[in-house]
């Protein structure tokens, strides 16, 4: 088949990619520690997975509206408007199957071929594939070690431009788990006004904290016409093969949204979303749990990296991933990652499939018990000390 050109500006999510290299890896019989694919090990909490198996017992299996069930979006819309502080109506609410979605449709409506859009890197891999496959330039914001992987906003302004049409900011932050300071979305904020510049707010970890509370870019005043949340149910409730996300944002944009769900996947599962309903309002406590067992393998596996000589590693603010340093090797990051994979069988990613700024770092998800994170910890001290050799 002749496919078309914009099929070769498509990347791919690397995560994915090393499992695919892992599992075939244990097909061969060789043990592997999985710390790549950015998935809680946790199980969905069991009342979310009743809700889900009575919507089915209740025939909750036909099409439903493109923007998701109403019951649905106003829990979503009372749910946001709490932990934001701000006002949200449920017509402002567009549920997709995964929040993947809400960032693909919000590029594919707001950018064109001669446009920009300026995201964070290192940063989630599919912002600048789906940038490029609008036919927009992806303006990279480097995002810096030294201030806790966040960008330099004192430099922000420099990268706008006459065709920038999106800023994205992603706060907790995948992959280093980085968060960007209040004062820092202040000055994104007042960017987005002063050159009238919609903001895309990837808040998917907003659950996943460990120290500080949650700052949204929404408490700014003046934002709320320009601004997209994205989140989601994945990460917070261990419900990532559900696919069920969100995005909240100004009603003309969720008009234009919800056309590209009608032409794309018609909508969401409606048994689903009746899970998703029930996460929302229902107990939560797994969350709570969920949080604590993330913190203490946070904790281990921080200090665990920083006693390796070859390695240095910020103590994530948020999320579940460590984005450790290893300059030190002096070896290009996806060398040294196929080579924990493939010798020391501990599957992990190159900083490089976040971005070009992620050269010179690994990304381990600590998504694992710690008897396996103590035990990568072990294969990773060997495997670099093997490097050096």
């Amino acid at each position: 088949m002749n496919f078309a050109s914009r099929m070769s500006l498509l990347g791919t999510e690397s995560a994915f990619d090393v499992l695919v290299k892992a599992r075939a890896l244990e097909a061969t019989g060789k043990d592997v520690i999985h710390l790549e694919i950015g998935e809680p090990d946790f199980d969905t909490p069991a009342h979310i997975v009743e809700a889900g198996q009575k919507a089915l017992a209740d025939g909750h299996t036909h099409y439903g509206p493109p923007a998701g069930l109403p019951d649905l979006r106003e829990a979503i819309a009372n749910d946001v408007a709490k932990s934001r502080n701000i006002s949200v109506h449920p017509d402002q609410v567009v549920v997709t199957p995964g929040a993947k979605p809400i960032m693909f449709f919000t590029i594919l409506a707001l950018a064109e071929e001669g446009s920009e859009v300026i995201y964070p890197n290192p940063g989630f891999p599919i912002y600048e594939s789906v940038i490029k496959f609008a036919g927009a330039k992806a303006v990279p914001a480097p995002l810096i070690e030294d201030k806790g992987f966040t960008l330099d906003v004192s430099q922000l302004a420099d990268l706008v431009t006459e065709k920038t049409r999106l800023i994205i900011v992603n706060s907790p932050q995948n992959p280093t788990g980085g968060i960007v300071p209040l004062d820092d979305l202040e000055v994104i904020a007042e960017i987005a006004l002063k050159y009238d510049i919609p903001v895309l707010a990837d808040e998917i970890y907003s659950r996943m904290l460990y120290d500080d509370a949650f700052a949204s870019i929404s408490a700014f005043e003046g934002l709320a016409d320009k601004l997209i949340i994205l989140d989601g149910f994945s990460k917070t409730y261990a419900m990532t093969g559900w696919r069920l996300g969100y995005g909240v944002m100004p009603r003309e944009t969720a008009l234009q949204v919800a056309r590209l769900v009608v032409n794309s996947n018609s909508c969401t599962a409606a048994f689903t979303q009746m899970a998703g309903i029930a996460a929302l309002i229902g107990p939560q406590d797994a969350v709570t749990t969920m949080m604590e067992e993330f913190r203490k393998r946070r904790e281990v596996f921080h200090a665990g990296l920083n006693a390796i000589d070859e390695i240095t590693c910020r103590l994530p603010g948020g999320a579940f991933y460590l984005f450790p340093n290893i300059t030190a090797l002096a070896r290009p990051a996806q060398e040294v990652a196929d080579y924990l994979l493939e010798e020391g069988g501990v599957a992990s990613l190159s900083g490089t499939g976040f971005g070009k700024y992620g050269e010179g770092y690994l990304r381990f998800s600590y998504a694992n018990s710690l008897e396996n994170i103590e035990e990568a910890l072990r294969r990773i001290e060997s495997s670099f000390g093997k490097l050096q050799e």
